[in-house]
């Protein structure tokens, strides 16, 4: 299905694959881009950025691949932010309102479509006015750190009738059925977060994908403010277990993580992903879940899921 969205990024399919830290690497991005969506990669990992570009474009077969930045955190790895506008597809930005200067930044590096994403209809109308080529819409559904406070059909809606650039519909799809709707809705994509979590590239630790798999339905998870170490006063989404055995826990570190040669302490109500490298009670950390979690019942290869998210499409 050609859309906007797939004429713009140079996509078969209108789908992008989330940037989630500790869960999207190289392996992952490439996965999807080669299957024929947008593969992303989030500006923070265990290897170096450089050495993850190279490899997810090494996997993509050619396909497009992304790299997301927090926006109040890329003050400080604006080297990275410019090395990706040379080097990937797309450059994304969450989190803080759009900034025509960073847009123009990216412009001064490279060719890379830039795209923001937003909880908000001003703040898509910022983007656009920013020179954003698009812009990802996010429902209060989502998983992760949720800056939508809306859901995600009003919000699509809304921005919808307002901008010209195409528009990513996010936040608790993870069904093609849902994927079906937001198309007809007027989406030009769909953005895709928790169901690439229970994917064989994924770097989610095993546990935290089984609980994935358990979870039933949108109920099982929450909107909460609790996992808050290293990013206070920030909502998100995670699973409702996982904040039940956070405040049941006692100690104050509930795992270890980071490279074999620089491991360090997870403490408890931390914002890290349970990332397969990490060791502990991987129950009690920051299980990020959207709603549309009771959809995601098997571990599919990337490209599978790719397909079967797709395959309601005309």
């Amino acid at each position: 299905m050609q859309t906007a969205f797939t004429r713009l990024v140079g996509c078969t399919q209108p789908l992008q694959q989330a940037p989630m830290g500790g869960v999207s690497g190289p392996e992952l991005a490439g996965a999807v881009a080669r299957a024929g969506a947008l593969g992303m990669l989030c500006e923070f990992d265990l290897e170096p950025a450089e050495e993850r570009m190279t490899n997810a474009v090494a996997g993509a077969g050619g396909g497009a691949v992304g790299m997301g930045f927090f926006g109040h955190a890329i003050q400080d790895d604006l080297g990275t932010f410019e090395t990706a506008a040379a080097r990937l597809r797309v450059v994304e930005v969450f989190w803080t309102t759009p900034d025509p200067a960073l847009v123009a930044r990216a412009r001064s590096a490279g060719e890379a479509l830039v795209a923001w994403q937003v909880g908000s209809l001003d703040d898509a109308l910022a983007a656009q006015d920013a020179g954003c080529d698009f812009v990802i819409t996010q429902g209060v559904e989502a998983g992760g750190h949720v800056r939508g406070t809306q859901p995600r059909d009003e919000l699509l809606h809304e921005v919808r009738e307002r901008v010209s650039i195409p528009v990513v519909a996010a936040g608790g799809i993870a069904a093609p059925e849902s994927v079906a709707a937001a198309l007809s809705a007027g989406a030009a994509a769909v953005r895709i977060g928790t169901a690439f979590i229970a994917t064989h590239e994924s770097r989610g630790h095993p546990a935290y994908i089984e609980a994935l798999l358990a979870a039933q339905s949108g109920d099982d998870t929450v909107l909460t403010t609790a996992f808050a170490v290293g990013w206070p006063d920030a909502p998100h989404r995670v699973l409702k277990s996982a904040l039940a055995a956070a405040e049941a826990f006692t100690g104050d570190v509930v795992a270890e993580g980071g490279p074999p040669a620089a491991r360090r302490p997870v403490l408890r109500f931390s914002s890290a992903t349970p990332s397969r490298h990490v060791e502990g009670r991987i129950d009690a950390m920051a299980q990020y879940a959207g709603m549309g979690v009771g959809s995601v019942t098997r571990v599919l290869p990337a490209a599978d899921l790719v397909a079967k998210l797709v395959s309601h499409l005309a």
